[in-house]
């Protein structure tokens, strides 16, 4: 397989490839590259230690002060989860089904406070992401973060609440258009009684629940919330909403619509999400060169990109969340349901002062300020010059000898192709070809430091 296909299919299905596995994966036909993406790719919950928090019962958090107690812990233990995830994103083997956790995170978007619920959460995600699309939304339906989120808790028989029933069918299965009024209202009905207990664990609250008939797409019955799921997936349109969402995130944010079609009609038939990405990888049109760096890269795919060719750890826990708060995405705490909007919508004058310092600032071991975003707006020097004093810092530990091991064989050439999915612009390509290509190490942050290195 050609190196520049490799790269593109790494920077989709994962965060970019190192020159070991590029030099050994481009012996490989690429049906036995695509395999070899689906190999390695079982299911590893991500878990931290809680067990400091088992004190914390129905009964204890009864009151006030234990209550809120916990809640300071719970949200020391979130940031903990969230520099855990950054580091199973850069590190673990399972790249494609890590990749889809993270989109799966902002398509069934949602945000807790309760550590116990926000794990079990993500691993839903983590354990469905590459499963069947039917039961991942049962399960996300029953799950306590959402039912929190959605105030699926506050559904009831008498006073029934609408949210899931509208995001499910809104941002979940179907869009906007595909659906009417009467179908939320009756959708919402059958998932009324939708609780859980102290422990996450579910529960229909049976005089919650209504009981009686309901017409939702032409269908009569006493439903319940998963018969109006199997309704929804009987609908073609649903299968086609999901699959342009698979699209824009993993070919182009541009639809073209005979390759949506090809993906709707492979997805349809049993609603399998690996059979489906398979199928995508596997397509010639993949590879176009209209597809290829077309994308600008997430803020966590940047981080996790840098952080795969040259691994780095922040110091301290909570600046994890802070570098990501100033590049627009916090993993665990997305804007709003509908979440990230992605595409050119990454990058704003804040942000891409940012973005193009970053490697230097966080590779050169140097400190950076982590003032919320909207203090860059002058200057990042400046801002930067003004604060160097200050206690707020960000500290990285890198393990340059890791990329130097790395590295050892590639030549300045071969590491502007694997650092640059697209050529650089003629400004850019004399900008390079004037450095002094003394240190592999300086040319991996200038390579990082140029706008090329923003797309995917």
């Amino acid at each position: 397989m050609k190196t520049k296909q490799l790269q593109h299919l790494f920077l989709r299905a994962g965060f970019g490839i190192t020159p070991q596995l590029a030099n050994d994966l481009s012996k490989k036909n690429r049906k036995k590259v695509v395999e070899f993406l689906f190999t390695t790719n079982s299911f590893l919950p991500l878990e931290i230690d809680l067990s400091d928090l088992s004190i914390y019962t129905q009964e204890y958090m009864k009151d006030r002060a234990n209550s809120m107690e916990f809640q300071r812990k719970s949200n020391q233990k979130i940031r903990d989860y969230n520099k855990l995830w950054m580091e199973r994103l850069a590190n673990s083997e399972l790249l494609l089904r890590e990749k889809m956790t993270l989109f799966w995170a902002n398509h069934f978007v949602c945000k807790n406070q309760n550590i116990f619920f926000v794990q079990q959460y993500n691993n839903t995600l983590r354990k469905n992401a590459l499963g069947n699309f039917g039961d991942f939304v049962k399960e996300i339906s029953k799950e306590p973060a959402m039912l929190n989120y959605l105030n699926s808790r506050q559904n009831r028989k008498k006073q029934p609440n609408e949210n899931f029933a509208r995001e499910l069918m809104e941002l979940f299965t179907l869009g906007v258009g595909n659906y009417s009024e009467k179908d939320v209202k009756e959708s919402a009905r059958a998932f009324t009684g939708y609780n859980y207990k102290f422990n996450g664990e579910f529960v229909i609250t049976k005089y919650h629940h209504d009981d009686d008939l309901k017409t939702f797409f032409g269908e009569t019955g006493n439903f319940s919330g998963d018969d109006i799921i199997d309704i929804i997936l009987k609908q073609k349109k649903c299968a086609r909403f999901v699959c342009e969402k698979i699209y824009r995130y993993f070919v182009n944010d541009q639809v073209n619509e005979k390759h949506l079609d090809e993906l709707t009609n492979v997805f349809y038939k049993d609603y399998n999400i690996q059979k489906l990405m398979k199928f995508l990888f596997l397509k010639d049109w993949f590879y176009d060169e209209e597809h290829i760096g077309t994308k600008i890269k997430s803020p966590i795919e940047l981080l996790v990109g840098m952080q795969k060719l040259v691994p780095f750890s922040f110091q301290i826990t909570k600046d994890v969340q802070k570098i990501q708060r100033l590049l627009g995405q916090v993993l665990l705490d997305p804007p709003n349901v509908a979440g990230w909007k992605g595409g050119k919508n990454w990058i704003d004058s804040n942000t891409i002062i940012l973005r193009l310092k970053l490697p230097s600032i966080l590779l050169s071991n140097a400190e950076i300020s982590i003032k919320e975003k909207g203090e860059f707006e002058d200057s990042f020097e400046k801002y930067h010059e003004s604060n160097k004093n200050q206690k707020d810092f960000a500290k990285v530990t890198v393990d340059w000898d890791f990329f130097e091991e790395s590295f050892k064989n590639t030549s300045f050439d071969e590491m502007k192709s694997l650092f640059l999915i697209t050529a650089p612009n003629e400004g850019t390509e004399t900008y390079l070809s004037h450095l002094i290509k003394s240190s592999k190490k300086e040319f991996c942050i200038q390579l990082m430091s140029i706008p090329e290195y923003q797309i995917c």
